[in-house]
């Protein structure tokens, strides 16, 4: 165990946790919401330091981070745990393994191991993924400090509900991040998620204040969040506050965990998402989780820039001070140059 960061003491031997939105009120002996913080006689522990419970090396791509050096690898880890309780979960197994099975699992790995493995495995970036980070932030913090120093950049693949402390806390050394827009209804947070709307948009806007590379994902489920006066509202919201070049991945819902009465969503539900975010102004849309193209083209003159099979880039001609070789359109993202002369 190690002492959790950002949390406050109150009377009674009671804390506060503060990584998360949450914000859980925990008493002595007892757990937060997430079910791997743990008050101990007044402090409060994570359980999950050094625990990884998957590691693996992904296309940066996989996030999905489609402008945040297209092309290269992330090695991605994960504690047990998590601080929603998602109905459609992709990663129920480890993410509600401490609140369903009673139990954490994981294999130890240090925050020196998991850089030298990166480092080893070729990678460009360490991304903290599968189970929401905020739950296993002192463990994140530590790796990513040193991948810094080696380096490396560090991203986020997260639910967005963290408070503004752990966001500061995390600016000196988080890059990037793709956040889960799960739907843009409050009741539909409260009801199928157990948790609110609003600190996820205040996080989306902070993140952005702080310079943070922001991509956004919204699966798109049916009769969930597929209303399209809903979805015109989200993809205003992301053009209007986060910015037109924001890039938006909507992803096809299929039935897993406790959602395996729904059918897939169709294909031309996607396309209407699509032509919605057209609408609202955004520059940069790809669909996930579907057979179709995921090309990256110049918003400026539409020559197709990043060619890419799967999660694989199969051509880049995005010249070296980031612009479009045909137009010299400036094409929004981080380290977005091919590998190829100027």
């Amino acid at each position: 165990m190690k002492e959790a960061m950002l949390y406050d003491k109150l009377p009674d031997n009671k804390v506060r946790c503060q990584v998360c939105a949450h914000q859980c009120t925990i008493g002595d002996g007892h757990l937060g919401l997430c079910q791997v913080r743990e008050n101990r006689g007044g402090t409060l522990y994570t359980l999950v330091y050094g625990r990884t419970i998957s590691q693996a090396v992904d296309p940066i791509e996989k996030k999905p981070l489609f402008h945040f050096y297209p092309g290269s690898l992330s090695f991605s880890i994960a504690t047990p745990g998590c601080n929603f309780r998602c109905a459609w979960c992709q990663n129920w197994e480890i993410s509600q393994m401490p609140r369903e099975q009673h139990f954490i699992a994981g294999h130890p790995a240090t925050p020196e191991q998991i850089v030298t493995e990166a480092q080893r495995s070729g990678c460009r970036s360490i991304a903290y993924t599968y189970t929401e980070p905020s739950i296993f932030f002192e463990y994140a913090h530590d790796t990513a400090c040193q991948a810094r120093d080696a380096g490396l950049a560090n991203v986020f693949v997260t639910n967005g509900y963290m408070t503004a402390e752990l966001l500061d806390t995390a600016r000196p050394w988080l890059s990037a991040a793709n956040v889960d827009l799960k739907a843009f209804r409050d009741a539909t947070y409260r009801q199928h998620i157990g948790a609110r709307l609003q600190p996820v948009l205040d996080s989306l806007k902070k993140m952005k204040t702080l310079g943070i590379w922001l991509e956004v994902t919204t699966l798109i489920i049916p009769g969930l969040n597929d209303d399209p006066a809903e979805l015109k509202e989200l993809a205003e919201f992301v053009s209007r506050e986060l910015g037109a070049d924001t890039p938006w991945h909507i992803s096809r819902f299929f039935p897993h965990y406790k959602m395996r009465d729904l059918p897939p969503t169709p294909q031309t539900t996607l396309h209407r998402a699509e032509e919605i975010g057209r609408g609202a102004g955004l520059r940069h849309i790809y669909l996930g989780n579907v057979a179709e193209e995921t090309d990256t083209t110049c918003p400026g003159c539409g020559t197709i820039l990043i060619r890419r099979m799967g999660f694989s880039v199969a051509e880049n001609i995005i010249r070296h001070d980031g612009t479009c070789p045909a137009c010299s359109e400036t094409i929004a993202g981080v380290g977005m140059a091919g590998n190829h002369s100027p």
